[in-house]
């Protein structure tokens, strides 16, 4: 007996980011690096951990408030005061989820209806095309456009009508490490206020940001407030990913409908980890400005290297990827698309990357591009430096007796 899926699970395949760090796990013990999924491999932060522990020890292990314990949304209240200026309800206004995952469906599920259509910028996080889907809404698709991964206004203004009910921001952007700017949102909100459609803007790595540049938040420009569902959470800032610890800002009447869907998917995130993560919002200032200096020395040696060896890599204004331009290397080693070229370098090189076209609607197969993480240690950082310097000498040399 086979039995009947549905039909919307055949409508987009596994993550490709996750089936590359299985690929990577599959070689065993041989010396390699995996800069392809975005987690950390040093320690998150001691403090955190150790309110983790003491409130596992005060047996603060049952369920919580399904929107999340009183004490995380405070601390995300006051967080949002102390960086933003705006002091979100958090009674009303703010719902703690397991990750931003549940968040960006929980989201979608509140305020779409099947047959909606739901704007996403292509190259996109993954999660994105699949959540629209799952959702029941159309995903409807913008290009970014290489090297700085700008949007053309027309075609965004094109892809605006009365079907529209979202569109999804993340800013900084993954896979691209660009930026929205202070315009360019503003443009997009021109048109959700036109059109009656709300933004939802993930925005986990608000705070890794680089070379001066400021984040800019959807929900504080004029007429937003009322119209942004704003999604952040632990993973990266507090390098717990594997925490699941997520939230949301929303208007009451968007906030209503979300926790109803977080109550049914998940009920709630895990109790102990609520209280760490309410510890963790208390980090001065200077907790910030060191994690974004910290990233940007691992991105500026990561660039270089990357350089060296025959990449042609993208900037990277924030988040912690470079997305490369690899078609010479792949024309050196003979591949004619990114996800042979991938896990080829996982098998020879010893290096785990993605396929950029894993971020692309139908993950085609022609790409030349692929994305690094530099979310790591320094020694890791300097092993995938030798493998990458050795791996490609030596591939390249043999290309020429060839």
């Amino acid at each position: 007996m086979t039995i009947r899926t549905s039909q919307k699970a055949s409508l987009f395949a596994e993550s490709v980011i996750r089936e590359m760090s299985r690929v990577f796990a599959a070689r065993g013990d041989k010396p390699g690096v995996n800069l392809a999924q975005g987690f950390p491999d040093f320690p998150a932060p001691a403090s955190m951990k150790e309110a983790a522990c003491e409130a596992i020890r005060k047996d603060i292990n049952q369920y919580a408030v399904t929107w999340g314990s009183k004490n995380l949304r405070n601390a995300i209240a006051d967080k949002t005061k102390r960086h933003y200026g705006v002091s979100p309800n958090p009674e009303r206004e703010i719902t703690v989820t397991c990750g931003t995952t549940e968040a960006m469906m929980a989201a979608l599920l509140a305020l779409t209806d099947p047959g909606d259509e739901v704007i996403v910028f292509e190259p996109y996080y993954e999660n994105y095309g699949p959540d629209a889907i799952i959702s029941g809404a159309v995903p409807r698709f913008v290009s970014l456009h290489e090297p700085d991964w700008h949007f053309d206004e027309k075609e965004v203004a094109a892809a605006f009508n009365n079907k529209t009910r979202a569109i999804i921001i993340n800013t900084p952007n993954n896979p691209t490490g660009k930026i929205f700017t202070h315009e360019e949102l503003s443009f997009i909100a021109g048109l959700c206020q036109k059109w009656n459609v709300v933004a939802i803007t993930d925005e986990i790595y608000e705070h890794i940001i680089y070379d001066g540049r400021q984040h800019v938040r959807m929900a504080d420009l004029p007429g937003m407030q009322d119209r942004t569902v704003t999604i952040s959470g632990l993973s990266k800032t507090y390098s717990a990913t594997g925490w699941r610890i997520g939230w949301l800002l929303a208007p009451p009447n968007a906030t209503d409908a979300i926790r109803k869907m977080h109550d049914f998917l998940t009920v709630g995130a895990a109790a102990p980890l609520m209280e760490a993560a309410a510890h963790a919002l208390g980090y001065p200032d200077s907790y910030y400005a060191e994690l974004a200096q910290h990233y940007q020395t691992k991105r500026n040696m990561l660039h270089a290297v990357l350089e060296e060896v025959g990449f042609e890599p993208f900037e990277t204004q924030g988040a912690y990827y470079i997305m490369a331009d690899a078609g010479e290397l792949m024309r050196v080693t003979g591949h004619d698309n990114d996800i042979s070229f991938g896990r080829w370098m996982i098998d020879e090189i010893g290096v785990a990357t993605v396929p950029v076209s894993s971020f692309f609607r139908g993950k085609k197969k022609q790409g030349n591009k692929v994305r690094f993480c530099f979310c790591k240690k320094d020694e890791t950082l300097a092993l995938a430096a030798d493998l990458l310097r050795e791996g490609f000498r030596v591939s390249q040399k043999q290309k020429k007796i060839a």
